[in-house]
């Protein structure tokens, strides 16, 4: 397995707890996305380390099948004084499994790559795991996204 250690960070962002049980998180995503987008979070956010947006999955109560945290933000050089309404979270750095996606947005691509994530025997550390989407997911329908599973 090819493993990268990774620097602990601090995101700041927008939040909502969900499951993937009963496709919840199918909803809820999405919709923390939108809010994202239309309400221009990333505008809204002191200190940012750059313009790269995360999805941050953390507090997993066990594993994926159980309820945990999404946080949509940006990495930031230090937690400041945030807006009301704005999280922040310390990324620890345990190792990291990176899979880059490439392809249209719009195809579920990030989607479709964490079903098979989810299929994989891969001894997960459910600490956080995030998706990056930087210069390279600008254009939606040739975009690619670095996601990055926390291992043990």
């Amino acid at each position: 397995m090819n493993t990268e250690q990774k620097e602990p960070f601090y995101i700041v962002g927008i939040s909502v707890r969900t499951t993937n049980e009963n496709q919840q998180a199918a909803k809820d995503i999405p919709a923390l996305w939108q809010r994202f987008m239309s309400e221009n979070i990333a505008e809204q956010i002191p200190n940012k380390f750059s313009n790269e947006v995360y999805a941050v999955y953390t507090d997993y109560e066990s594993d994926y099948t159980n309820p945990y945290t999404t946080i949509i933000g940006c990495r930031v050089n230090e937690i400041g004084n945030i807006s009301e309404g704005l999280v922040s979270k310390r990324i620890e750095a345990p190792k990291y499994k990176k899979y880059v996606v490439k392809g249209d947005l719009a195809n579920n691509i990030v989607y479709n790559k964490w079903l098979e994530i989810w299929d994989e025997e891969i001894n997960r550390a459910y600490t956080s795991d995030y998706e990056i989407y930087g210069a390279m997911a600008s254009d939606s329908t040739n975009a690619e996204v670095e996601i990055f599973i926390g291992v043990n």
